[in-house]
């Protein structure tokens, strides 16, 4: 076994080794300090951040395996994010969490590190901040929460959150029965149980090679969850004594079968962002067109919403992440490690589908190629995103002429206002909503119907916005568009009335105005006004240094590793 970092705060007789060792005693035997890897539980619990709360108890587990295997267990309170809570957008804070969390794991005396996260935020930043340090790391996704119900019917959370509200904006639902549902949502613990963004990065975690393979997807309320985060355990000191790390693990053939999964499983467009950011931390190559390229074609095997029917329960049930990607064997790449050492397609062979409705086969798929497309345009022409698993199929070729909202104070204003110049053929664009411009680029791309629309049934139109969508969101939007809003790109610049073409299959979104009048137009000057104009803190950093989502919106100088080396001593 290598010689432990740990020791370099731990060993000698100095004055410095007496005091480290001092210190951190209580309770401690004097075996902790001479030899055994120290594993710090980097845990994202918080009262505050509901989908994680059970952390605690998994991380007693992971304590117990950690142990067991004759490390030393330590955990490490980390920043955390509610999707659900956080002002004005969890994803402004995103990076904040993966500095810190990159800081805390450099700064201390461990040798490598079990990362807990569920909530959607959490586990990218986990993944970003533990690349760049680059000491051996593992993954225990939370899992998601069991199937509610509301007058028999079952609830997927988010996605009918959206549903629901709009049945009361187009008068199908009451707001006493909308009010009443609200109880009925949230029935255990876990993150949401639609294929929204916690579950995919939960079960991407896995693709990526960075969970014992079997874990990701595991309802967070069932026990072998708990005995996956014991066997995490025993499995991050063999990592340590062998020096697996991230950079072995996090390859680009790793990010490869990521994608091929994202398209697969249906997954949420915040992947997109997040796999960005953290291939950026390794110095990985990877690029939007990356995943027009592997993944548009791959069809979607789970019927699972926002795409289809079921919910996470149903997929766990059904065969879980290893049955889908037996189904795509053929198009993953066999040189992907996992942190037990062996490629991720080792663990595909006993894999089976127990139920055919929740999970399809290959040559009986939900959809025929679903994977997440990548736009470009003059609209875009950094790129934008759209799902077509999750959009209306007869919208993705379509000409509509723009209504605009140039803030989304502007769109609360006016969207549900009874002279609004608005049909259903319109194309809706928010503009002001990316990293810049929000700040943080918010959850707010899938806009609601006008109400007048809705009332007369309309439940989706094109909509374009350069900010992100719920992973649990649906509809035809285009999103992600960059240059954003607030960066001068020509979102900025377009009007209320001008054409706008969609063509999916084109891989286009456009403007139909010339080269010279879009560049000769001004940024819309209510945009503008609208815009973030950060004086301090932590949102004028992101503000100055955030890049565009096309580069994941991490931190300009953030991207690469730092590795774990910290030459000075603290006394």
């Amino acid at each position: 076994m290598t010689d432990l970092r740990s020791n370099h705060w731990y060993g000698g007789n100095d004055r410095d080794g007496f005091l480290h060792r001092a210190w951190m005693r209580r309770g401690l035997p004097d075996s902790a300090f001479t030899g055994r890897p120290q594993i710090a539980i980097a845990n994202t619990a918080s009262d505050l951040v509901p989908c994680n709360r059970h952390l605690t108890e998994v991380a007693q587990h992971v304590a117990a395996g950690v142990w067991e295997a004759g490390g030393v267990p330590l955990e490490m309170p980390v920043v955390s994010l509610g999707e659900t809570n956080v002002r004005p957008t969890a994803m402004l804070w995103r990076n904040m969490a993966a500095m810190a969390i990159e800081e805390m794991i450099r700064a201390n005396p461990i040798d490598g590190v079990v990362l807990l996260g569920g909530c959607d935020k959490t586990i990218p930043a986990l993944l970003m901040g533990a690349a760049s340090v680059d000491l051996p790391a593992i993954v225990v996704p939370g899992g998601p929460m069991l199937t509610g119900t509301f007058r028999g019917a079952p609830l997927g959370c988010g996605t009918d959150v959206w549903r629901l509200s709009e049945d009361v904006r187009g008068g199908q639902l009451s707001q006493a029965d909308f009010m009443a549902a609200e109880s009925s949502m949230i029935r255990s613990r876990g993150h949401c149980n639609t294929m929204g963004t916690a579950s995919t990065m939960g079960l991407l975690a896995e693709v990526l090679g960075t969970t014992v393979p079997g874990t990701a997807g595991l309802p967070a309320p069932d026990s072998r969850l708990l005995a996956q985060a014991h066997g995490t355990g025993k499995l991050a000191v063999e990592m340590v004594q062998v020096e697996r790390r991230p950079s072995q693990v996090l390859t680009a053939a790793s990010f490869h079968n990521a994608i091929v999964a994202l398209a697969a499983l249906g997954g949420s467009t915040n992947a997109v962002v997040h796999l960005l950011a953290i291939a950026g931390r390794l110095g990985i190559p990877l690029t939007l067109d990356d995943f027009d390229r592997i993944g548009s074609d791959v069809p979607l095997l789970v019927n699972l919403q926002p795409a289809g029917q079921f919910l996470m329960e149903d997929f766990h049930r059904a065969g879980g992440l290893l049955a889908v990607l037996r189904e795509v064997k053929d198009l993953l790449d066999p040189a992907a490690l996992t942190v037990t050492g062996l490629p991720l397609t080792d663990y595909l062979g006993d894999a089976q589908i127990w139920d055919r409705e929740v999970i399809a086969v290959r040559n009986k798929p939900v959809q025929d190629a679903a994977g997440i497309a990548v736009l470009r345009g003059n609209l875009a022409p950094n790129g934008a995103v759209i799902k077509p698993a999750a959009a209306s199929a007869h919208l993705l070729q379509h000409r509509g002429r723009a209504v605009v909202f140039d803030s989304i104070e502007d769109l609360h204003t006016r969207l549900d206002d009874e002279d609004l110049d608005v049909d259903a053929d319109s194309v809706l664009v928010l503009r002001g909503c990316g990293p810049k411009g929000y700040p943080g680029m918010p959850e707010v791309s899938n806009m609601p119907m006008p109400a007048k629309l809705a009332r007369e049934g309309v439940r989706d139109m094109v909509r374009i916005c350069d900010g992100r969508m719920s992973g649990t969101a649906y509809g035809t939007v285009v999103l992600h568009v960059s240059p954003e809003g607030a960066a001068g790109g020509p979102l900025s610049k377009i009007q209320t009335g001008d054409w706008i073409v969609l063509d999916v299959p084109g891989r286009r979104v456009d403007v139909e105005l010339s080269e010279d009048e879009l560049r000769e137009r001004p940024v819309a000057q209510a945009m503008a006004d609208a815009v973030a104009k950060p004086r301090r803190g932590w949102e004028l950093l992101y503000v100055n240094s955030v890049q565009g989502a096309e580069d994941g919106a991490d931190l300009d100088f953030l991207r690469g590793a730092t590795g774990h080396v910290v030459e000075r001593e603290s006394h």
